[in-house]
């Protein structure tokens, strides 16, 4: 039997029970809540925990790339939204997945919507609002989301799903006042939006949002009707700093060996670059950017407090002490969408016990 010690590093590492439980916590949240639970599965791009969520009674999923959208339906999920606006160049294959399986689209351009118009097929379609981010989507107090809503709520053609926001500013909260108060704003400006469009007797078949974050924290979705975390299935450390989960709660790691430790040095290196981690730096410890932390105790939740990932290239990492050749250690993730990214499968451990290998399934 396969233990924990035995992986050859890098490994991305899952804990089963941890993530059983994140699963059934969120499901539990939103059925309290009154909304149905359509998870984004750019988090984990696997199909077994895909599997998981379904089973813990999600309605849908939401996915990142036409790749995912072919993967996941090809396992047989068939109600799919794409959350990203429209590209118009990848218009064949998006007709040809519309044509197999409930796939939602994105738009928040008059010129997405003249594309799918052209194409003379009733897809499923979603407005894209702004609540507060500033990446995409329709101004909500804007006279172009009016016209696009009008446009696709009077369509004798394209299938008006309602509107749709991402929460993606409470990842810049400082507090869990202000996290709050994202979430808050996220549901008033598209309940409020919603009341408008009705009182101009267009109708709104639904309202979505979504973000780890906002949703760890809310307590009122009135006026909601789906939201689509993604993330909560492992956490990472911008989710603890952020106060959405504790440390314990996050369940992927990447499990790494110290490959380079001279003597007299301050540091060494591991087999976790940024390849295995990716580069997204979390908030400074001490002043200095961290690419990672590195647990005292995992059975504990406990980090070391002083041992972090500093400077990443491709396959190497510099970790804040010196510690021997060979010595292994388990890394909680700054992010852990990106780090799931890097690989190609996972282990799945119970314990020290590793259980499964579950395929990642990264494309675009």
């Amino acid at each position: 039997m396969t233990q924990l010690e035995d992986l050859q590093t890098p490994a991305l590492v899952v804990d089963l029970d941890k993530l059983e439980a994140n699963i059934a916590t969120m499901a539990e949240k939103t059925r309290r809540l009154g909304v149905s639970l359509r998870p984004h599965i750019k988090t984990h791009k696997c199909i077994e925990i895909a599997q998981m969520q379904r089973a813990a009674g999600c309605r849908g999923l939401t996915v990142s790339t036409l790749y995912e959208a072919r993967i996941f339906a090809d396992h047989g999920f068939d109600d799919l939204t794409w959350a990203l606006p429209l590209i118009l160049n990848r218009m064949p294959e998006v007709r040809e997945l519309a044509e197999r399986l409930t796939l939602r689209l994105l738009v928040d351009s008059a010129a997405a919507i003249d594309a799918l118009e052209a194409q003379k097929f009733p897809f499923h379609i979603w407005l894209k609002v702004d609540c507060g981010y500033h990446r995409a989507g329709v101004d909500p107090a804007g006279s172009l989301a009016l016209e696009l809503a009008e446009r696709l709520a009077e369509s004798d053609l394209l299938r008006f799903d309602g509107l749709l926001t991402h929460s993606g500013h409470a990842y810049k909260a400082d507090s869990l006042v202000s996290l709050r108060a994202v979430a808050e704003q996220e549901r008033r400006v598209m309940s409020n939006l919603a009341s408008e469009l009705r009182d101009r007797n267009l109708v709104v078949p639904a309202v979505s949002v979504g973000s780890t974050p906002a949703m760890s924290v809310v307590e009122d979705l009135q006026g909601i009707d789906e939201a689509r975390p993604g993330n909560y299935v492992f956490y990472d450390r911008m989710q603890a700093d952020l106060g959405a989960c504790q440390v314990p709660d996050c369940a992927v790691t990447v499990l790494a060996s110290v490959i380079s430790s001279q003597p007299g040095a301050d540091h060494c290196v591991v087999d976790a670059g940024a390849l295995s981690m990716s580069k997204d730096a979390a908030s400074p410890i001490d002043g200095v950017e961290s690419m990672g932390e590195i647990f005292r105790d995992y059975e504990l939740g406990a980090l070391s407090g002083s041992l972090h990932l500093g400077a990443l290239s491709q396959e190497h990492g510099i970790l804040s002490c010196n510690l021997p050749v060979g010595q292994r250690v388990r890394i909680l993730p700054n992010h852990s969408c990106l780090t799931v990214a890097c690989f190609n499968e996972c282990a799945v451990v119970r314990g020290d016990r590793v259980v499964d290998r579950w395929k990642i399934w990264s494309g675009r």
